[in-house]
């Protein structure tokens, strides 16, 4: 293998393939990632077995050839050298040598053939999506997805595709955030669509492929994500990047029963007053429950957080907004609760709430102050 390419391309490719490298050293060849030199460009692939990465960029390529390079060793080798315009590569016995500007270094590979082979779909794309779009729309529900492995469906993020619409859920049985995504005529490819409503529409896709996904999204505007689904994985292509996963085997809870459609109670708050306020009241929370107390006084019109521990001390504050409805008391999780309001685009916050037992929601005020109806965050309070 002998090829030149730019630091620049490089430098992507391996910030895009080395995060699914496997971190366990059980198979080494999975520590590296395979270098593939053919007509006029280099690809990259990593996998760890789950999640699967392919980057193709350009170069002009003197020799053919392959070898697996270790990951952390290439990424913190370029990471560390200042820019430069071009990289030159050549293999030599089972060895890297790479030369940019006035550095240069040896790096021992494997064999390229031990490299495992990563899935390749054979059917045709099923959505095009703009990234900017499903970005927006992933990273307001992920962080609701669970740690835990003892659920593993609960460490997903929840795929339903319908005629008209996707919608993406994520819950670790705490709380819950849904966002559902109009699809247009141009981003579905209805036979496609078709094949799959007859067979399972309804997918878990692991929040760690959606971080990697959201890691290869850049902020081009006219980027596209390209999603095909097959038994079993889902790839994702993104300006020539491929992304395959295997999906999470189990059946998701069925969350939308517990969504409430009526409240007793509802809150037109500012975000940032509000935010605010949770932050306060967090500092003075049981570092443990992260407690803290929300009281509406609809009389006044008013909103009051406080805290209290027996470490720290207490804390209270108000704000006076609009209320319609009962008063309410409830204790919540400070950082919980925090999650949803960051998630929140705009100014203002629509909190609905029934009883202290219930679930609250959180929701957008849109255009003309109506509330967007695509996008729901779901608290369950804590039981005083």
């Amino acid at each position: 293998m002998k090829l030149i390419c730019t630091q620049e391309n490089f430098k992507k490719a391996i910030y895009n393939s080395e995060r699914v490298v496997s971190k366990q050293n059980t198979l080494p060849i999975l520590n590296n990632i395979l270098f593939e030199a053919k007509k006029g460009e280099l690809k990259l692939s990593a996998t760890n077995l789950e999640i699967g990465v392919e980057v193709k960029i350009g170069a002009k390529v003197e020799k053919e050839g392959k070898l697996t390079i270790p990951a952390k060793l290439i990424s913190n080798f370029i990471n560390n050298i200042p820019s430069s315009e071009n990289i030159s590569i050549e293999v030599v016995n089972q060895n890297m040598k790479i030369k940019c500007g006035n550095h240069k270094a040896l790096i021992k590979g494997l064999l390229a053939d031990d490299f495992p082979l990563i899935p390749q779909k054979t059917t045709n794309y099923i959505l095009q999506i703009r990234a900017n779009k499903l970005r927006f729309i992933i990273s307001k529900i992920i962080n609701c997805a669970a740690i835990n492995e003892t659920r593993q469906e609960l460490t997903g993020i929840n795929m339903i595709l319908s005629p008209g619409e996707a919608s993406f859920a994520a819950t670790d049985s705490f709380r819950l955030a849904e966002n559902i995504l109009p699809l247009q005529d141009n981003e579905v490819n209805n036979e496609q669509l078709n094949i799959l409503l007859e067979k399972n529409n309804n997918l878990i896709i692991p929040s760690a492929t959606m971080n990697e996904l959201l890691r290869i999204i850049s902020s081009d505007d006219d980027q596209v994500v390209k999603i095909a689904i097959e038994d079993g994985q889902i790839f994702f292509d993104v300006d020539g990047t491929k992304l395959v996963s295997r999906l999470i085997n189990g059946k998701y809870p069925e969350y939308k029963h517990i969504i409430p459609k009526d409240f007793k109670t509802t809150i037109l708050i500012n975000k940032e007053d509000f935010q605010g306020s949770v932050k306060m009241a967090s500092l003075f929370s049981n570092s443990k429950t992260n407690e803290i107390i929300l009281n509406v006084n609809g009389k006044e019109s008013k909103v009051s957080i406080e805290a209290k521990s027996v470490d720290v001390g207490e804390s209270s504050s108000f704000i006076k907004t609009k209320v319609e409805g009962e008063d309410q008391r409830l204790v919540l999780n400070a950082r919980y609760l925090l999650d949803g309001i960051n998630a929140i685009s705009g100014e203002t916050v629509a909190i609905n709430i029934n009883n202290e037992s219930s679930p609250i929601s959180l929701r957008e005020i849109g255009k003309e102050d109506k509330v967007e109806k695509n996008y729901i965050y779901i608290l369950m309070p804590i039981k005083s």
